[in-house]
């Protein structure tokens, strides 16, 4: 069906947004950390082990801490607030990811800096997800919603596009540890300045918490199919992020893998701008599978990729694959899910990406050191396809159900499930 761009409120109209830049501006630099994890783990033990497997599963072990926590991390929030969780979450994460990097100069055992990545991963402040909890805030019942979504997604690219350019340039021209040293540099200075923001915190009231402390986004199916969705995302990220590493390693330029992974970004972000100045007609499930089949479909010509510049263009091709796909899963999450649940169920979203991610390296980095010749993009390839399987046979738990109708869920467990 056609789309049509007649009555999207645009996004000058969203930042003008009465205070809406009180939390936007130390937002973003809180979440550009989350684009810069992966790469600076991968570039910094892959220079002290001379390995792409080690430095895969140490980013591996980063990832599965952050995927398995972050959903509790969100649920905290929702109950007690964001700001309760968000202080000791950013000390926390600085002082893990300042260990990890003495550890990896020290050539420690691989065992140790995994026991140092799980603290890492699993204190990753959540701040997209609270961003996008604080625009329901401001934005309660307005037809801007769908507009700040979109505009939380390209946020979202944008900091792929700025945090691996600059992961890369710090490692590769200042030090191998000089990106984790600004990642957890970052998470803490943006983190503390966007906790300190009260007046546009969602406000958690005593009847409120009784209400939800039995609710579980996951109860919900059409979040459990969101989550397989978002984890074939995760392998594109993380497939890319180490295969471009050493794509660029073996032709004797590092320091392209930035650019590269930048270019990848960029197209996710230039399509996100235009997937939310659309006010579609067709319905978000629709889309949701035509979109995740474009995905899967360029992505699987990566493997096949061996010169810079057919890479790069592979690579902005799926990247303009991957912006319509994220957008459409977030804006479904408000139809599907209780408000009360709505920061729980973004933060499973964004723990899916993490969990595919971790996969993805850890995959490609073993496929990279046994086979090289662009095996590692193997993995996007098959972690799409298989994700995609999935939402097409899935695809009708995406429609929500009546608002209000309480859904047992085993003895003592039950929930509100969310409408249109």
């Amino acid at each position: 069906m056609a789309s049509t761009v007649t009555s999207r409120p645009g996004y000058g109209q969203l930042l003008r947004t009465r205070g809406a830049w009180t939390f936007l501006l130390p937002g973003f630099a809180a979440r550009q950390p989350f684009a810069m994890l992966t790469l600076s783990i991968v570039l910094l033990v892959q220079h002290t082990t001379g390995s792409y497997g080690a430095a895969g599963a140490a980013a591996a072990v980063t990832g599965v801490a952050m995927a398995l926590f972050a959903p509790y991390s969100g649920r905290l929030a929702d109950r007690y607030g964001q700001r309760a969780v968000l202080l000791p979450g950013v000390l926390v994460h600085t002082l893990s990811a300042l260990a990890l990097t003495v550890l990896a100069l020290a050539h420690a055992p691989l065992w140790a800096l995994f026991v140092a990545a799980v603290p890492t991963g699993a204190s990753v402040p959540q701040i997209g997800p609270m961003v996008r909890a604080r625009w329901g805030v401001k934005l309660q019942g307005s037809p801007l919603m769908t507009t700040a979504a979109a505009f939380e997604s390209v946020t979202d690219e944008l900091t792929f596009v700025v945090g691996p350019l600059l992961a890369t340039a710090l490692c590769t021209t200042v030090h191998p540890a000089a990106g984790l040293v600004a990642e957890a540099s970052l998470t803490l200075l943006g983190g503390l300045l966007f906790a300190a923001r009260k007046s546009t915190r969602p406000a958690v009231t005593a009847a409120e918490h009784a209400r939800v402390k039995h609710a579980s986004a996951l109860h919900v199916p059409g979040v459990r199919v969101l989550i397989v969705t978002f984890l074939g995302i995760g392998s594109v990220f993380g497939g890319m992020q180490v295969s471009l590493a050493a794509f660029t390693e073996s032709i004797g330029e590092p320091g392209l893998n930035g650019v590269l992974y930048g270019v990848f970004a960029a197209g996710n972000m230039l399509s996100g701008v235009v997937c939310g100045a659309v006010a579609w007609r067709t319905a978000p499930q629709r889309r949701l599978v035509i979109g995740y089949a474009a995905l899967a479909l360029a992505a699987s010509g990566l493997w096949a990729a061996h010169s810079v510049l057919v890479l790069a263009g592979l690579g902005l091709l799926v990247g303009m694959c991957i912006a319509p796909a994220l957008i459409t899963g977030y804006t479904l999450v408000d139809s599907l899910v209780p408000a009360g649940a709505r920061t729980e169920a973004f933060t499973w979203l964004t723990g899916a990406v993490a969990l595919g991610q971790a996969a993805a390296v850890t995959v490609a980095g073993q496929l990279e050191d046994r086979f090289s010749d662009g095996a590692g993009f193997l993995v996007p390839m098959g972690g799409t396809v298989l994700a995609l399987v999935t939402l097409v046979a899935l695809r009708s738990r995406l429609s929500a159900r009546p608002r209000g109708r309480t859904v047992a869920r085993g003895v003592g467990h039950r929930m509100p499930v969310a409408v249109d």
